[in-house]
């Protein structure tokens, strides 16, 4: 799905020059589940913000679905990111105006979807989320845990088919954030490719993969051992 040669980002002002990726070369399946880690600063956040096509690299290539994404229009890299990728960041990111039904019905209106469609899917995403009982709240009215839960929704109501978390767990206690992370592996079990940059090993565990991250570079990978204790706890996970 992802095929990511030779990566590098430069920020430039004109006294400085920061390197935030240096040759940052990845491969990721479709459905595999990838955590990033690594200490602030370390370029995490803006790899994952080239990989959602938010950002732009300095050089390198980014093939998503064999399609070079480097040097493309902005017009181009909005189209592949309003059709194939979910965002789930730290702070939610939901519009305080809106309810919860109409944070998630936001992607749908972007993408041209019709009323009946919209509908249809919200209310899906809703009930699987199991945030239907909160549709006509507003964010402020939600616990935090809430909030993330219908950031989620909002992430997959488009069905894409790359998934990219921020930090999903930053806000959020322990119990909420174990939620959050069974949350995500289940959706993994059922076909999902997840990106994940945090800062917790503990949450890193759910990941099939784990990417470390140092200076801007990767300079290891390895397999998660805790993978087997994930999905039993994703088999008994309650989200009320």
């Amino acid at each position: 799905m992802i095929n990511i040669q030779n990566l590098s980002k430069v920020y430039k002002t004109e006294d400085v020059q920061t390197n935030a990726l240096n040759n940052v070369s990845l491969n990721i399946k479709e459905g595999e589940f990838v955590a990033i880690m690594g200490p602030s600063g370390c370029g995490k956040s803006t790899f994952l913000n080239i990989l959602g096509l938010l950002d732009s690299a300095s050089s390198g290539s980014y093939q998503f679905e064999s399609t070079e994404t480097i040097g493309t229009s902005e017009k181009k890299k909005s189209d592949i990111r309003k059709k194939n990728i979910g965002f789930i960041f730290q702070n939610f990111n939901l519009i305080d105006e809106l309810t919860v039904y109409e944070n998630i019905e936001l992607p749908l209106i972007y993408n041209g979807f019709s009323s009946s469609e919209r509908k249809k899917r919200v209310e899906e995403i809703m009930e699987k989320i199991n945030i239907a009982h909160r549709a006509k709240h507003y964010p402020q009215q939600l616990s935090g845990g809430q909030q993330q839960r219908a950031a989620v929704a909002r992430a997959l109501v488009t069905r894409p088919k790359l998934i990219l978390a921020d930090e999903p767990t930053g806000n959020l206690d322990s119990s909420n954030g174990n939620e959050v992370m069974n949350l995500l592996a289940e959706l993994h079990r059922e076909g999902s490719t997840i990106v994940m940059v945090t800062h917790s090993s503990y949450d890193a565990g759910y990941a099939s993969r784990i990417v470390n991250m140092k200076d801007g570079e990767i300079f290891s990978e390895e397999h998660s051992s805790q993978r087997k204790d994930v999905f039993e706890k994703a088999d008994s996970k309650n989200f009320e």
